[in-house]
């Protein structure tokens, strides 16, 4: 390897990508990225980025030759053949990381885990529990994880962190962002996916990036396939984060916003005709089922968790949206996403 703290992040335009890139730097990485298209981003910043595309192999090999890390966030532009283009971006991920001796790194979610693994009353969800998905997403992400086990035996080393559902001030979509609150606009009302009284994990982007960091810096002491687990903000009743919300709307504007029922409805009666509904509506069981996670590996590794206060967490996240503002454009809708 050329330098050991020399790191490829594909997907470093998109929320946790981009939170990736700007906590390296910070940690004294060296970072490259791949940028589609003829342009690059107008940024000062530190990062050298490199024209490619995720989906070409000979792209992923040129630009990840001499890193010790390759960060896998990238997902297809606009969520657009998902199904069809997420496992050939990884091989071409994992065939640079087996070429270089590098780790993967990526953020990983609950997808792959169906309700038959989620924890009984005073359980947690542990990072080996059966994966066995009810849904096609569910299914890829079983797929994603045993390749990278698989090139974990081959040279590459492999860190997983997953997490609850994201939010941030740079998180891109998700159900913060795409179901609680609309970005750009004053916050009136908060429409909550969630049934009465189930809880639901949240994580703060930057603590998840913060995660990823902390652990780069003591892979050499993990297995070469290494996963955790993140408790995040564990929401025990469904009243948390949104009381957190409107807290954090009235000290801004003087007036609470009204809480309203997510209209399932509505996503269930449109979703023969819209693909990004049908994607929210497989995804529902999240929101029925309380799903916690443990994190005790990751505190026997690291000591704590990074961990921001909710309040704090989600005035960042709201002025960084833009939502306490008086005025805003609306944003045009997208896919939630973990």
């Amino acid at each position: 390897m050329e330098n050991t703290k020399t790191v490829l992040v594909l997907g470093a335009t998109g929320g946790i990508g981009g939170e990736m890139v700007r906590q390296l730097l910070a940690a004294g990485w060296q970072v490259r990225a791949l940028k589609r298209g003829e342009t690059q981003p107008a940024r000062g910043d530190r990062i050298e980025w490199l024209r490619g595309d995720a989906l070409s192999r000979a792209d992923v090999l040129a630009a990840a030759k001499g890193c010790a890390v390759i960060v896998h966030a990238v997902n297809p532009p606009g969520y657009r053949n998902w199904g069809q283009l997420v496992l050939p971006m990884l091989d071409n991920t994992i065939a640079a990381a087996v070429a270089e001796g590098a780790t993967i790194v990526l953020p990983g979610t609950v997808y792959n885990f169906g309700p038959d693994a989620f924890p009984t009353s005073g359980n947690f969800l542990a990072e080996d529990a059966p994966q066995r998905p009810q849904t096609r997403k569910g299914a890829i992400r079983v797929e994603l994880e045993a390749r990278l086990e698989r090139a974990s035996t081959q040279g590459a080393r492999v860190l997983i962190v997953r997490a609850g559902d994201f939010f941030g001030p740079r998180a891109g979509n998700n159900w913060f962002s795409q179901g609680l609150v609309k970005p750009g606009q004053s916050v009136r009302s908060i429409l909550y996916p969630g049934a009465p009284g189930v809880g639901h994990q949240w994580s703060y982007l930057p603590d998840v990036a913060h995660t990823m960091v902390q652990l780069l810096a003591v892979r050499a002491t993990l297995p070469a396939f290494a996963r955790f687990h993140m408790a995040g903000h564990w929401d025990h009743d469904g009243r948390q984060m949104t009381g957190a919300i409107a807290r954090v709307v009235e000290q801004a504007t003087g007036a609470a916003p009204a809480l309203r029922r997510f209209p399932w409805w509505l996503v269930a009666l449109a979703s023969p005709f819209v693909a990004t509904l049908r994607e929210m509506r497989e995804m529902r069981y999240l929101w029925q089922t309380p799903l916690s996670m443990d994190n005790a590996r990751l505190l026997a590794v690291l000591g704590q968790e990074p961990h921001t206060p909710l309040d704090e967490a989600v005035r960042a996240t709201l002025a960084g949206m833009g939502n306490l503002k008086t005025a805003g454009k609306k944003n045009a809708p997208g896919l939630p996403a973990r």
